[in-house]
């Protein structure tokens, strides 16, 4: 059984902290305006789930999904995570977190920057390029006919690994878009991020649709980055 951290408990965190719990997971929950104000999601979550602060999630996690908006990255805490691999969720919206130069000039990546503040961990992009919605929506057991995949990008091949086996645990194949560098592939506005897993992506009230890591293969080999856009 693992132990899930997490760093931020909005729409995409409580999500995979269902599908962790559900497959038999524990989850220690944490957000910026403290435990007291997680009581209602960690009731509905069950006995497998407790709340925290940022930093007791980070040091109680075998694994840590850092969650939060990307302007706030500063405030992951680095010693507890030393080691571990950490799972980042984040995108870039500069209309909310203000223009960063490095991603707005694409000399870097939103994990990449994750990366440079936590020098001794391990970090996977994964999570960021479909709806929270659609992520609760589409689990489904290892071997079915109609599984999905979701994209991962990292430096470490251990923890890809490690990701990997999360993945299939919380219901989804895994397509590796390679290093951490890569992981601009699915940022937003690019071919394999959100409307992929849209049955019809102009009318959302139809839902999800299975995407396999084939979809995510020929999305992300399309991909274009902003400046030739």
């Amino acid at each position: 059984m693992t132990t899930w951290g997490f760093i931020g408990s909005g729409n995409i965190g409580s999500t995979v902290a269902k599908l962790a719990v559900a497959a038999g997971h524990d989850v220690v929950m944490s957000n910026s305006r403290g435990p007291q104000t997680l009581a209602d999601l960690v009731s509905q979550l069950g006995p497998q789930a407790r709340a925290a602060t940022s930093t007791e999630a980070a040091e109680s996690g075998d694994v840590v999904v850092v969650t939060i908006p990307l302007k706030a990255r500063d405030e992951v805490p680095v010693t507890p995570l030393v080691g571990k691999v950490v799972l980042d969720t984040m995108n870039y919206y500069p209309e909310r977190d203000g223009h960063i130069a490095g991603l707005d000039e694409e000399s870097t990546t939103t994990s990449e920057l994750l990366q440079a503040r936590l020098p001794d961990s391990h970090v996977v992009k994964v999570f960021n390029n479909i709806h929270f919605a659609h992520l609760g929506e589409l689990a489904r057991p290892a071997g079915a006919a109609d599984r999905s995949a979701l994209a991962i990008a990292g430096d470490d091949a251990e923890a890809k690994a490690t990701a990997t086996a999360l993945l299939d645990a919380v219901g989804y194949d895994t397509f590796d878009l390679g290093a951490l560098a890569e992981g601009w592939r699915t940022q937003r506005d690019a071919a394999a991020y959100g409307q992929i897993y849209f049955v019809d992506p102009t009318d959302p009230s139809k839902g999800p649709q299975q995407v396999t890591a084939a979809m995510i293969a020929d999305k992300a080999a399309a991909a274009k980055r902003y400046r030739d856009m």
